[in-house]
């Protein structure tokens, strides 16, 4: 075959500048109607490519021209010979976004092909490989999901190794997903949002702006500059996810002042009408993010918080209380409490003296602080007589699912024993931070003595043995340390499944 020959002809040249005639020939060749020449040219003018600069745009054109070929072994030769044409960033560019697209091939053996390519020319070139990438995800493109995918799984763990320099790759690479996370599903958002959050430049280490940034990337998400609708089940998911996602950065310094502003403005006067099944939500997202509010924010959500505990603690004993909220909105209160105790004295009828005018201790607040105490004493009378009843009930789960029959049943019976066990925690928590409230200047609970029921419990520690070395106390309340959505069925910007369930 002439392609075998003009390839010989080009290996033993020393000179292969001279011989563009042969190169142009290997080049017409995909044009032809030959299976094999196509195959043979698609290994050809990867490899003498570099050797005629002029020719270049004509090789790369015949090169995309093999890869929409039919047969599949055209296609993957071609694909393989791809790294070697990286000889600029404007041809890694365009390679990149072809090879991209191609990552939406049925065929095993041909997408396994894409993604060495595509490694290959990250290697060579990170910037310009990886900037056309996520144009198609910012897009929204139909192979979005496809190239997430490929992020996710071939780039994302190799990171250490393709980000270098590091301060600088690690910056490069935050915008580009600044840019992607616009109109992404929940999940997608929180992969990407977890990516960030491994890199040295938003490491504990890391200056206060970068936690910042992490946030105000949130908080775009989260779309705190809309005018809440109560009826849009999807915002509300996603205020409460984002917020949710947002708490460990809120431990390590970021600010969660535009959330809490968010709910006392937008949220609190619309919460009667927001779905029963995602009050609890948001109650739970508050709660877990109150210990890490300023004291200037607390001062603002205080008012919120009574107003709701108020709602929710009758002024006296009755059959039984949404145990659920009442545990979350005392939390709240206490860490709230705790950092501006004397906005209490207004709103409960305290005598907190910090030597603040906001003391307000000239004027009288007696009604309310009976009025406030009353309560407490209805929701923990109703807590305890609940609480009795459901230890009543809870040795009778042991003899059910020995007395089952099928594992549908025991399933059920176990489920059931599961919610008793989180009722009696949040029981046991309520009446704790319910009893130092009936003074007229209590301590607030400001520490993380109280666990709220539906977070991990501590683990108790073994019994120590005679002799033996006593257990490694636990650590935070932990146990000790060691050495938009789319697709099918997705609501378009649905946030991270239900942050709480489980």
């Amino acid at each position: 075959m002439r392609l075998y020959e003009l390839g010989e002809r080009l290996s033993s040249a020393k000179d292969k500048s001279q011989h563009a005639a042969d190169y142009e020939a290997i080049i017409a060749a995909v044009k032809g109607q030959s299976v094999k020449a196509k195959q043979l040219a698609a290994q050809l003018i990867p490899r003498f490519f570099r050797s005629f600069p002029a020719l270049a745009t004509r090789a790369m054109e015949a090169m995309f021209d093999l890869v929409d070929m039919e047969e599949l072994a055209t296609r993957i030769q071609a694909i393989r010979g791809f790294p070697l044409l990286a000889k600029d960033a404007e041809f890694v560019s365009k390679i990149a976004d072809i090879l991209g697209q191609l990552l939406a091939s049925e065929e095993n053996v041909e997408r396994d092909a894409v993604h060495k390519a595509l490694m290959s020319l990250i290697r060579q070139d990170v910037k310009s490989s990886l900037q056309p990438l996520f144009k198609h995800v910012e897009s929204g493109s139909e192979i979005r999901e496809k190239v997430i995918c490929f992020l996710k799984d071939k780039v994302f763990p190799v990171k250490a190794e393709l980000l270098k320099p590091q301060a600088e790759m690690e910056r490069y690479l935050t915008d580009l997903i600044k840019k992607s996370v616009l109109d992404v599903t929940g999940l997608e958002f929180k992969l990407f949002m977890d990516f960030l959050r491994s890199l040295s430049i938003f490491g504990d280490s890391a200056p206060q702006e970068s936690f910042q940034e992490l946030i105000e990337i949130i908080q775009a998400q989260a779309d705190l500059d809309a005018q809440f609708n109560v009826s849009d089940i999807d915002h509300i998911e996603r205020w409460t996810s984002c917020m949710y996602m947002a708490l460990p950065i809120f431990m390590r310094g970021g600010s969660s002042s535009k959330f809490l502003n968010y709910f006392v403005k937008q949220i609190v006067p619309v919460f009667d009408k927001i779905p029963e099944e995602k009050k609890l939500d948001l109650l739970k997202t508050v709660a877990a993010s109150s210990p890490y509010a300023t004291a200037q924010d607390s001062r603002q959500l205080l008012p919120s918080v009574v107003q709701l505990l108020k709602k929710y603690m009758p002024g006296k004993k009755v059959e039984d209380i949404n145990h659920n909220y009442v545990e979350c909105l005392l939390y709240t209160f206490h860490h709230l409490a705790h950092k501006t105790p004397n906005t209490t004295n207004s709103l409960c009828g305290y005598k907190i003296v910090t030597g603040q005018p906001s003391d307000r201790l000239g004027e009288d607040f007696s009604e309310h602080y009976k009025d406030f105490t009353e309560r407490l004493t209805g929701t923990e009378e109703t807590v305890r007589a609940a609480s009795k009843r459901l230890t009543q009930g809870m040795a009778d789960f042991n003899k059910a699912i020995s007395s089952a029959k099928t594992e549908e049943e025991k399933t059920k019976i176990k489920s059931d024993q599961q919610k008793s066990t989180m009722a009696m925690r949040a029981y046991n928590n309520i009446l704790a931070m319910a009893q130092p409230l009936h003074v007229k200047s209590p301590l607030f609970i400001g520490d993380k003595k109280i666990t709220l029921s539906w977070m991990e419990q501590p683990k108790k520690p073994a019994a120590t043995a005679a002799g033996g070395k006593r257990p490694q106390p636990a650590i935070n309340g932990n146990a000790p340390a060691s050495k938009k959505g789319r697709g099918a069925g997705a609501t378009r910007n649905q946030l991270v499944n239900r942050a709480f369930e489980g």
